[in-house]
């Protein structure tokens, strides 16, 4: 199987970092790059939800959101008893495995438009669906008695952070103008690729920045790291191939079980769980799993897929 063109953006920027090469991202490119993202997957899945949208959408995202219930429930006692961390950080982290990585999916979707491999393009809604049940698991688990909770900042950080807004309104828009779209397709469609590569060059040279924390950390860390998202990755793709989904939808599931938010679940989590340490959080989802996703992960799941299927 050969290296898709955009994770070697990825391996460009850990190897910039690594050799400690003067490269400087520019952090207002990095964020319009993920606004980018964010708005042109949910375009794409709302004019795909327009023409292949049915019923059968309800009983399958009722068993996704299920799966992002289930996932914070797994990681939880491993980091808690496995790892001996407190339930502030075991609970913070836990969320953080149960909701997605919206960079992860992009990789995975141009992964299988690479190796033309066919999927259901209403995918972006179950994305959608996953940021939320995680956070709620998550502040549940860190729940001490006669704890306090600031509900009304709290829900404000998940209903109305950056990925969630963008992600559902354009949905909405993708949806609702479907057959108007044509205008914008140059930008956001056809460009896609050429984003994802510069997005993915920033986050190698933030994960191989993160190296050294690491180091400071331990090994469970790392094997956790790695571990949960073969374990989600594993669920993800049972509960694609159970719902009927084709091979494709099946490798993106189980993309979505193994990932690891690390833009809306800490924002949430900084409100909700604030004696937690974020930093490690995002050290786990952002230095390990998400390195671990792009460069083995994918390709696995699909091996995996595939294995199950012939």
């Amino acid at each position: 199987m050969q290296l898709d063109i955009t994770i070697a953006f990825f391996i460009l920027g850990a190897l910039a970092t690594l050799l400690k090469s003067n490269v400087q991202f520019p952090k207002a490119l990095y964020q319009a790059l993920t606004l980018f993202l964010l708005i042109a997957i949910g375009l794409k899945g709302g004019v795909a939800l327009a023409k292949y949208g049915s019923s059968a959408l309800l009983p399958q995202s009722m068993w996704v959101i299920a799966m992002g219930l289930i996932l914070p429930l797994i990681a939880f006692p491993i980091l808690r008893f496995i790892g001996q961390l407190n339930r502030a950080d075991s609970a913070s982290i836990a969320a953080h495995y149960g909701s997605v990585s919206i960079g992860t999916y992009a990789v995975a979707v141009a992964f299988l438009e690479s190796q033309h491999i066919s999927y259901e393009a209403y995918f972006p809604l179950f994305v959608v669906l996953l940021e939320i049940p995680a956070i709620a698991v998550g502040i549940a688990l860190a729940q001490e008695k006669g704890q306090q909770v600031k509900w009304r900042v709290l829900l404000h950080e998940v209903f109305c952070n950056q990925s969630l807004i963008l992600l559902v309104g354009a949905l909405v828009m993708g949806y609702w103008g479907a057959d108007r779209i044509g205008s914008i397709t140059p930008l956001f469609f056809d460009l896609f690729h050429g984003v994802l590569a510069l997005f993915l060059l920033e986050m190698g040279m933030m994960a191989a920045s993160r190296i050294q924390a690491l180091k400071q950390m331990g090994s469970f860390i790392l094997a956790f790291g790695v571990a949960m998202p073969l374990i989600g990755g594993f669920i993800g793709c049972l509960l694609g191939l159970y719902l009927g989904l084709s091979n494709g939808g099946a490798i993106l599931l189980a993309t979505l079980g193994a990932s690891a938010s690390y833009i809306a679940v800490p924002a949430a989590m900084r409100v909700a769980i604030p004696r937690a340490d974020h930093s490690l959080s995002v050290t786990y989802s952002l230095a390990i799993t998400f390195p671990f996703n792009v460069l083995v992960g994918i390709p696995t799941y699909a091996l995996f897929t595939h294995w199950l299927t012939t």
